[in-house]
């Protein structure tokens, strides 16, 4: 299993990005997927994690972003709207192995990551 994590840029306060992560091999429909991310100096932390139709969401986050996925493509989204600068990190893009849905952990396989710059 390979995951590629993309979309990531630098935005000003207030822009939206989509991430996408493309995952290769099957069943890519039968897995729980999560995204990450981990700013300088900071532990790698929870954002969000979809499980069938059921979202979960970072309370930083929700409101704000929204995870998605295209199993047709093998492919999760994350669309970030409202960006602020602590929303600035390094992306990651994984699928959850066992467990709670919060812990990196949980999660077995991780893409690359993308870096998002939120600039004030």
């Amino acid at each position: 299993v390979q995951l590629q994590a993309s979309g990531g840029g630098l935005v000003q306060a207030g822009d939206s990005l989509r991430l996408s992560c493309a995952a290769s091999g099957r069943s890519f429909s039968s897995y729980d997927m999560g995204w990450f991310r981990q700013a300088p100096g900071k532990e790698r932390e929870f954002v969000a994690a979809i499980s069938g139709s059921t979202t979960y969401y970072a309370d930083s986050v929700k409101g704000r972003f929204t995870i998605s996925r295209d199993n047709a493509k093998n492919t999760l989204y994350l669309q970030m709207n409202s960006l602020k600068p602590e929303d600035t990190a390094v992306y990651y893009c994984a699928r959850r192995s066992h467990g709670s849905y919060y812990y990196t952990g949980n999660y077995n396989y991780w893409g690359q990551g993308t870096q998002v710059t939120v600039s004030s």
